[in-house]
């Protein structure tokens, strides 16, 4: 147990090396000219932005 009370941040980095090796790995895994070819089309965006528009708040110009 001692050990693991000194060298805990050994075991720490260990992980985060385990970790990045996965992803690395499932990151390879994925084509991404497959996906660019058959992505979906987005639909069109709506931020309601229309609600606002009639309301003009900056001062009329004579």
């Amino acid at each position: 147990m001692e050990f693991f009370k000194e060298y805990w941040w050994i075991l720490v980095i260990l992980l985060m090396v385990g970790i990045l090796m996965n992803v690395y790995k499932d990151l390879k895994r994925i084509d991404h000219k497959k996906f660019m070819e058959n992505k979906p089309d987005l639909p069109p965006h709506r931020d309601f932005n229309d609600k606002w528009d009639d309301e003009d708040d900056w001062p009329k110009k004579k």
